[in-house]
């Protein structure tokens, strides 16, 4: 029996053709990083590394530099998870310093992204459930779908619902920045 051919494969994350800049979130647990150890890491830039999830690394090495990336705390209360801010891709994949055995030694790579900017309001994820009727993509998007992957692609157009839920963003020393404006 013939097989069907398989499809071109296309990036995970949306992208704005005029850019090319691919959108993604990242989880993170606030008591092991926050959006503040971000912001006052050196130059604002850090390594996000730890990803074990093969579906997670998967997105991480489709990461290009200048992506942009939802900053997302997790936590297990509700009124925890919320996306705070945005990040960019500084470097692109790397492996990193192995530690452990066996898968932990597996998951040893990273990106590094640097902190863009703090959302004025922050935009809990009641919010974005809510909104999954009206905005285009956001029933499908991963964070309502897959809720315990870690990194994962974010469509053009609940990126731009989020970033405008969230009332643009400070800069550290600067005031308030639009996203267009960035």
């Amino acid at each position: 029996m013939p097989r069907k051919a398989k499809p071109v494969a296309q990036s995970t994350a949306a992208s704005t053709a005029a850019t090319g800049v691919q959108y993604w979130l990242l989880k993170t647990e606030p008591g092991e990083w926050s959006w503040s150890d971000q912001a006052s890491a050196q130059g604002g830039v850090a390594p996000w590394d730890g990803v074990r999830n093969h579906q997670a690394m998967k997105n991480l090495r489709a990461m290009r530099t200048g992506d942009r990336c939802l900053f997302y705390h997790s936590g297990a209360g509700a009124a925890s998870r919320r996306v705070v801010g945005v990040v960019e891709v500084a470097r692109t994949w790397y492996e990193g310093e192995a530690k452990g055995e066996g898968k932990e030694a597996a998951a040893g790579g990273a990106v590094d992204v640097r902190a863009v900017g703090e959302f004025r309001n922050p935009v809990p994820l009641g919010e974005i459930k809510k909104a999954a009727g009206e905005v285009e993509g956001m029933r499908d998007f991963a964070l309502l779908r897959q809720p315990r992957l870690s990194v994962m692609p974010v469509p053009a157009k609940v990126w731009d619902w989020i970033c405008d839920a969230g009332g643009g963003f400070v800069q550290d020393g600067e005031g308030e920045v639009e996203e267009e404006d960035v």
